[in-house]
C-alpha cells in the first residue's frame, strides 16, 4: 500500500495546474484551522482545492511540500488503521521535508471511517495547514462537531450561481447595452433549465442530460444505497420523483406513503421520513422551514423540499422540465442560499413562495415565470401582501423571467423584477 502511496503523493505534485475558472467562494489558505468543504458531488469542491494548491505554489511553496489524496481513487483501498500509512508514505520520499511545513489536501474524505481521529492527530501534533472535503453532510458535520470541535472552518459548495455560470460561459453582464442584454436573458434561460454543476456547462444537451443523470445514480447507489444500507432502490428512486414532482408545494410525507401502498409498496413513514434525510444529507435535496415566529412550530411543520440543481432536477424529473414556473423558483431558492440569505416560504389562507431574511429585516418574495393573466396576478399579490402584514414589512418582490414595474398594493410597495436584473446587479 505504501507504494501505491507513493505514487499517488508524486502523480498530484506532478500534475499540472491549468489555468482555473474562478469561483466567487474564496478560500483561505493561511488559517491556522481545518478548511471544510462540503457539497454535492461534482459540485466543484475538488476544482476548489486545486485552486489551493495553484495559489500556494504561486506564493512559493514547493509542489514536494503539498499532499493531495482523493479517497474515491480507486487505487486507495484504505481502513481506519492504514491511514498513518499516508504519513510514513511521505517521510520516505521526503524524509528532509518538516510535516510542520506541509500542506495536505484530503478529497472526499468521508469514504474512510474513522478519518476525523486521523486528521485531529495531524492537527494536533504536525501540522496545521489541514484542507478537507466531503459529500456528505451529516458525517461531516457531527465528525467535525465532535472530535474536530473549534479546529476548523468550514465552507458549502453549491454549484455555479447565475453570475458563476455566465462568466463559465464567458458572457459580459451588462444590462443596459441592448444586444448584450438580449444575449444575457437567453444565457439565463438555460442556467434555469440546464443548471450549474460545472463540468457539464459547456455540453451539448443530450451528452449533459447522460451526464446529470450519471450524478443522480452515483449518489442514488453509492451515496445513499450503499452507505445507508437501502434494500429498495425502486422504492427510493420513486420517492425522490415525487418529491421533485413536487417542487413548490409543502411536502407531503403521507400522501407518498399512501401513494405507494397504492402501488402494493409495503413501506413505513419513518422509512420515507429517512429518505428525505439521506437526500439532504447527500446534497441532492434541500428542506425549507415554514414561516413561524416560534421556533417550535417552525420545526413541527412541513417542509418544502428544492432540488440542489435546477439541471438535475430537469433531467431526472420530466414533468417539472416542462414547467418553467417550477424550475424558476428551485433556481431562485438556490440563489438565495448561495448568497446566504436563510429563507423560509409562508402558508397560512393564502401562500408566498418566500420570506428571506435580508440584511436583518424579513422579506416576502414571490417567484412567478410571468404575471401573465389577471388571475395569476391577483394570486400573487394576495399572497404576498398577505405575508408582508404577517411579518410587519411594508415592501415585498415578486421575481419573474422578463416583467419589470413597480406599483403600490394596501399601502406594500410592490417590485416586479427580472431574476437575471434582481441576481445580476451586484455583480455589475
Amino acid at each position: 500500500m505504501k507504494d501505491i502511496l507513493k505514487s499517488i503523493i508524486k502523480e498530484s505534485q506532478e500534475k499540472e495546474i491549468y489555468d482555473i475558472k474562478p469561483r466567487l467562494i474564496k478560500i483561505p489558505v493561511n488559517l491556522p484551522l481545518i478548511v471544510s468543504l462540503i457539497g454535492a458531488r461534482r459540485s466543484g469542491k475538488t476544482y476548489l482545492l486545486y485552486s489551493v494548491i495553484k495559489q500556494l505554489v504561486e506564493n512559493g511553496i514547493p509542489r514536494e511540500n503539498i499532499i493531495y489524496l482523493n479517497f474515491e481513487d480507486e487505487r486507495l483501498n484504505l481502513q481506519t488503521s492504514d491511514l498513518d500509512l499516508i504519513l510514513q508514505s511521505y517521510y520516505e520520499l521526503y524524509p528532509e521535508i518538516k510535516l510542520a511545513d506541509c500542506y495536505f489536501l484530503f478529497d472526499e474524505i468521508q469514504n474512510i471511517e474513522g478519518w476525523e481521529k486521523f486528521v485531529r492527530r495531524i492537527f494536533d501534533t504536525q501540522t496545521k495547514k489541514i484542507f478537507i472535503t466531503g459529500s456528505n453532510s451529516k458525517l461531516l458535520s457531527t465528525e467535525i462537531a465532535t472530535s474536530l470541535r473549534g479546529r476548523t472552518i468550514t465552507y458549502t459548495v453549491f454549484p455555479l450561481s447565475l453570475t458563476e455560470y455566465l462568466q463559465f460561459r464567458n458572457i459580459e453582464i451588462d444590462l443596459h447595452h441592448p444586444h448584450k442584454k438580449a444575449k444575457l436573458i437567453n444565457h439565463t434561460a438555460q442556467f434555469i433549465n440546464n443548471g450549474g454543476f460545472p463540468e457539464v456547462v459547456n455540453f451539448e444537451n443530450d451528452i449533459r442530460l447522460k451526464v446529470l443523470q450519471g450524478y443522480f445514480n452515483t449518489m442514488i447507489y453509492r451515496d445513499i444505497i450503499e452507505r445507508y444500507k437501502v434494500s429498495d432502490a425502486i422504492m427510493l428512486k420513486i420517492f425522490i420523483k415525487k418529491v421533485f414532482a413536487g417542487i413548490g408545494k409543502p411536502l407531503s410525507i403521507n400522501k407518498i406513503y399512501n401513494d405507494l401502498r397504492s402501488m402494493n409498496y409495503k413501506v413505513s413513514n419513518n422509512y420515507l421520513y429517512d429518505f428525505e434525510e439521506y437526500c439532504n444529507t447527500i446534497f441532492l435535496g434541500i428542506s425549507v422551514p415554514k414561516f413561524h415566529f416560534s421556533e417550535i412550530k417552525q420545526a413541527k411543520s412541513d417542509k418544502k423540499d428544492y432540488c440542489i440543481d435546477t439541471g438535475l432536477l430537469s433531467a431526472i424529473e420530466f414533468s417539472t422540465s416542462e414547467n418553467n414556473g417550477k424550475l424558476l423558483e428551485n433556481m431562485v431558492f438556490l440563489e438565495f442560499i448561495k448568497t446566504g440569505y436563510d429563507v423560509f416560504y409562508y402558508k397560512e389562507k393564502y401562500e408566498c413562495d418566500f420570506i428571506i431574511k435580508k440584511e436583518n429585516r424579513l422579506l416576502p418574495v414571490q417567484v412567478s415565470w410571468f404575471l401573465e393573466n389577471d388571475k395569476t396576478r391577483e394570486r400573487e399579490i394576495r399572497g404576498l401582501a398577505e405575508a408582508c402584514n404577517k411579518v410587519n414589512s411594508n415592501e415585498g418582490e415578486i421575481i419573474t423571467f422578463d416583467q419589470k414595474e413597480r406599483f403600490v398594493h394596501q399601502g406594500i410597495k410592490i417590485k416586479v423584477i427580472p431574476v437575471y436584473q434582481y441576481f445580476l446587479e451586484n455583480s455589475l
